[in-house]
């Protein structure tokens, strides 16, 4: 949740709402002091609960873009609110266990939101394609494709060579390199990625410059650090870096 909050304060969010269990808030809250907690009813082992879809829905109304999944936890509660969000026309990225708990009975065909990402890496999306990891890593492009347009999404299959697809057109990320691979670096592309929706950018333009910043900043973080000691914090110390350097590119 710090993380993804961060990375979308970083990539230009003006305001940012996260929304986290209350035995947790303060935590979460101390992360960093520029974004605001929204404490949410848990169950018993401290997730959230069917209650804080209530509780949180009016925060969701007026955002420009939500994301969910960073920080969650593959429950009835967190399906129930990704279903929620497919039911709007709020730009929505499903990350993590908000795919994870969609995967059980298949992610749907048929809602009314437009503007919806997923970004999966391939053992989530094994899950909601019941392929293996082998199979989808022989045909990344292809697969990403067939489910972005069988389900009027925009796909982004992370890891290396991150493939976005909105079923008709498929880019390749050239940016990024191993020491990327670290926990919390797909909660940073997240952040990004919800930034930039939130920004107005259409849901495969956001993608896109999404995955090519967040490893244009790991690129960064290579260079003054190594490889072998980057970790997520240090793509998120690199994001500015990367904004600045894409802006004169332009």
């Amino acid at each position: 949740m710090v993380l993804c909050g961060t990375a979308s304060l970083k990539s230009g969010a003006g305001l940012v709402q996260i929304g986290t269990p209350s035995s947790i808030r303060r935590e979460v809250a101390i992360g960093n002091p520029c974004y605001t907690t929204i404490d949410l009813p848990e169950d018993d082992e401290g997730r959230f609960n069917q209650q804080a879809i209530e509780k949180i829905s009016p925060f969701i109304s007026k955002a420009n873009a939500v994301v969910l999944g960073p920080g969650s936890a593959p429950t009835k509660a967190c399906e129930e609110l990704a279903s929620h969000l497919l039911s709007l026309d709020i730009p929505v990225l499903l990350d993590a266990d908000a795919l994870n708990s969609m995967a059980p009975d298949g992610f749907p065909t048929h809602f009314k939101n437009r503007q919806v990402v997923i970004t999966p890496h391939p053992g989530e999306f094994s899950r909601l394609t019941k392929l293996t990891v082998k199979e989808i890593q022989a045909d990344r492009k292809t697969l990403a494709m067939h489910f972005a347009l069988a389900h009027g999404i925009i796909v982004v299959l992370k890891g290396h060579g991150t493939v976005v697809s909105d079923g008709k057109s498929v880019y390749t990320n050239t940016t990024g390199n191993p020491g990327m691979a670290t926990g919390g670096s797909g909660d940073v592309l997240s952040g990004i990625i919800g930034a930039l929706l939130g920004q107005g950018m259409h849901a495969y333009d956001a993608s896109k410059l999404g995955v090519y910043l967040h490893g244009l900043a790991g690129d960064h973080a290579k260079k003054q650090l190594g490889e072998h000691s980057l970790t997520a914090l240090d793509i998120l110390a690199h994001l500015p870096s990367a904004f600045l350097f894409h802006a004169k590119a332009l």
